[in-house]
Order: structure tokens, then C-alpha cells, then sequence
């Protein structure tokens, strides 16, 4: 009979290790998982009944190992095939004997840690239950030939998870023997031969987990990974409501995104003009305070050393997005300002500077401030200012601001001005 039970066991594990394991997704779960997995533990056994007068074992007695074979339908439920083999000898005060207890069982498996949520709280710890039939054989040197038994068997798991591919366990397990017609020692036999065997076993063990994909259905959680897109989602949307600038106006309606923090801007964030002289009000009102004369009322921004500071302080810019030459379209009021100036000072030159962030090799921003300097000039030159007035300085590499911000170079990628 041994033979034929260890033959089984070879016999199933090899069906196992060479069944296809291919990606299983589950509905629930959205995410594919591993579904086979081999069991092997070794641990106590104490038979509780039936034992003959005079004959006992000791309190735990050694000893019982179990070989399994299991696969799982989703992360909740499966089945698994497994063999048993228990040693019972004599304890302290006992007639001597040698008993063996063969078993071949099939049981159905719940993931208990998926149906109790033990994700919630961890992600190393869980707990599988299962219950079965099966068939079970005693021998013993009290008797000659085989007990043959039927059997139900129900017990826990406890599971830590120690990588993907293994888990070591605990398990508790009860079997309830039907038609044992010898006690577990042999030396008798039973009356009534019903369910009256009953037989414990705790074990240690590890369970070694089969296929190609990351995670066994034990370790899957549902819906895991589903809601990554919702995420991204509301992480884009978040980014969007992001106000660089500080000016209550979302980036991604902000047509101005270098006004101070603070300015008056529109619903699109454009900083406000009201008299529409090419010059936000903030800024205006900036300059009548600390540079206007106080003696005269008509407005100082007709006042040329007036307009000459704002534009010498870097007042008057024109912005330009990462790596580019052509100015970004809400920028183009600094350019209508020189503009507007030239015209107004037909005998004035100016400095037109190119600046680049720190990004990059220094040689290529130096081309790159040169290239925004002149694009800017040859839009003044096509609205008919005398190339002559207008001098390009190529200023490079803008070290003022902290390389790490974006919004900091956002700022120094710029054209400004200087009136000669």
C-alpha cells in the first residue's frame, strides 16, 4: 500500500511541474496571476480515538508529512490534491506498537486572507482554509493487512509571505475517519466502525509557487491595478490646477504664466492693461510710485526717462518656451512696447539681450540667447525699424535662478532691453 500512495505522489507532483501555466487574468481582479502551487510540510499528529486500553502515544508525537498539489480558480477559491503520511508509536507508560496512517485527499480551498481583507493591514500575512474527502489506509505491527478508511478532513493555513515565489506555513489540520475498523495503535478492533477516528496534525511547511507571472492568485488583490488609469487621471488633473505664477489663475487657462505673484490678471491670466499703453497696471502703478514726479498730474508714462527706467530695469521682456527661438504668443506685448517706443523716439538705440536657461551645454545657450536676440530684431526690422538702431547682444547662460525649478528658468528664458 505504500507503494501505491508514494506512486501517486510522484505521479501528481510531476503532472504539476510540467502543467501549462499560462496567464490567467481574473474578472475581479484585473490582473494576472499564477495559479499552481506545490505544498510540502512535516510536523506532530496526536490520534485522539480510537485507542485500545494500555496503548496511548505522547502528547504530540512525532511524526506526519504532507505533499500537496493545488490550483487556484481566482484569488479566493480553488482545490488541491494532497497525500499524508503520520507515524503513531508508543508514549510515556504505553504498550509498545508501530502504526502508519496513509491518506489521499480532495479539498476545496478558500483564500480566507482575499475574503477578510487582510490587505487592508498587511501584505505578508494570510490565512487559507480548507475541507475535503478522501481515502486513508492504517497498517500496524498489531495486525496483518490494510485498514481501509474513508475520510474528511477540514483545517487552516496560516501563511507568511517570504518572496512572489514562496510563502512559508503553519497549518492545523482535523481528520474524521469513517469505517476505521482498527484502533490507531492495531492491537483492537471498533465496534462501531461510524465516524469515531479522529486524528490531529500540526505542521510547518512551504509552499512554492508555479508559472511565469509576477504574483500567485494568494498575493493578488481585487481590482489591483485597476484603478492606476483613474489615478494618472486625477493626477493630470491636479497638474493642471497647479497655479505657477501665483496669480489665481490655473496653468492651464493662464495665458501669462510669468506674472508676478499678486498682479492684476484677467480670467486668462494676462496681466491687465487697462489704458492699453503695453504696460500691466501692476507694474505701471510700480513705477509711478517710486520713479514719478509727484509735481505733475498728466500720466508719467508718457515721461521718456520714465519709460526709459522701465525698460533699462527689465520691466519690458519677451519670453520663450524651453528650447526655442520663436517667442511663446502671450509674450509679444514686450516686443509692441520697444516698438511703440522707437517710433515715438525716432533718434533712440537700443541693446536687444538674448538670455538661455542653465539646461544644456553652455556653448549651445550662448547660440540659443543669440538666436531669440535676433529673431526679436528681425520682427522690429519688418515693422520698418532702421536695422542700425537696434544692437543684439547674445548674454547666454542666465545663472540667477535655481536650475532645479522649472518655473525659475520658465522666467530667464527671455529677451530684455536697454535704451542707449
Amino acid at each position: 500500500m505504500k507503494k501505491i500512495i508514494l506512486t501517486l505522489v510522484f505521479a501528481s507532483a510531476m503532472t504539476t511541474l510540467s502543467a501549462q501555466t499560462e496567464n490567467v487574468e481574473s474578472a475581479s481582479t484585473g490582473t494576472e496571476f499564477n495559479k499552481w502551487s506545490v505544498e510540502l510540510a512535516g510536523g506532530l499528529n496526536k490520534p485522539m480515538r480510537p485507542m485500545t486500553a494500555g496503548y496511548r502515544t505522547a502528547v504530540t508525537s512525532a511524526y506526519v508529512a504532507d505533499l500537496g498539489v493545488r490550483y487556484m480558480f481566482n484569488n479566493k477559491f480553488g482545490l488541491k490534491v494532497d497525500f499524508g503520511y503520520n507515524s503513531f508509536k508508543e508514549g510515556e507508560n504505553s504498550i509498545g506498537f508501530d502504526s502508519k496512517y496513509y491518506r489521499a485527499d480532495l479539498q476545496a480551498v478558500a483564500n480566507l486572507g482575499r475574503i477578510m481583507s487582510f490587505e487592508t493591514w498587511t501584505n505578508t500575512l494570510g490565512l487559507l482554509g480548507h475541507a475535503g474527502f478522501g481515502l486513508g489506509f492504517g497498517e500496524s505491527d498489531n495486525f496483518s493487512g490494510t485498514d481501509r478508511m474513508g475520510n474528511f478532513i477540514a483545517g487552516v493555513t496560516g501563511q507568511i509571505k517570504l518572496s512572489n515565489r514562496i510563502a512559508l506555513t503553519g497549518d492545523f489540520t482535523t481528520i474524521l475517519n469513517a469505517k476505521q475498523n482498527r484502533t490507531f495503535d492495531g492491537a483492537s478492533t471498533i465496534g462501531s466502525p461510524g465516524f469515531g477516528g479522529v486524528l490531529f496534525n500540526g505542521t510547518v511547511g512551504l509552499t512554492v509557487y508555479l508559472g511565469k507571472n509576477e504574483k500567485h492568485a494568494d498575493w493578488v488583490i481585487d481590482h489591483e491595478g485597476r484603478f492606476d488609469a483613474i489615478d494618472a487621471r486625477f493626477m493630470a488633473i491636479e497638474n493642471k490646477m497647479l497655479d505657477s505664477d501665483k496669480d489665481g489663475v490655473a496653468d492651464y487657462l493662464d495665458e501669462e504664466l510669468s506674472t508676478p505673484a499678486g498682479a492684476m490678471v484677467d480670467t486668462k491670466g494676462r496681466s491687465i492693461d487697462k489704458n492699453n499703453n503695453n504696460v500691466p497696471d501692476e507694474t505701471e502703478a510700480f513705477i509711478i510710485k517710486n520713479y514719478g514726479s509727484t509735481t505733475n498730474n498728466s500720466p508719467l508714462l508718457t515721461n521718456n526717462e520714465l519709460i526709459t527706467s522701465l525698460i533699462n530695469g527689465g520691466y519690458v521682456a519677451v519670453y520663450f518656451d524651453f528650447n526655442k527661438s520663436t517667442p511663446t504668443n502671450v509674450s509679444t506685448e514686450g516686443t509692441d512696447f520697444i516698438l511703440t517706443y522707437l517710433r515715438n523716439n525716432p533718434t533712440a538705440t537700443i541693446d536687444i539681450v538674448g538670455h538661455a536657461d542653465e539646461v544644456g551645454r553652455s556653448a549651445y545657450n550662448d547660440k540659443l540667447s543669440n538666436a531669440r536676440a535676433n529673431n526679436v530684431k528681425n520682427t522690429l526690422v519688418k515693422a520698418n525699424v532702421d536695422a542700425s538702431r537696434l544692437n543684439v547682444i547674445a548674454a547666454g547662460e542666465d545663472t540667477s535662478v535655481d536650475i532645479d525649478s522649472e518655473n525659475a528658468r520658465r522666467l530667464v528664458r527671455r529677451v530684455t532691453f536697454r535704451v542707449k
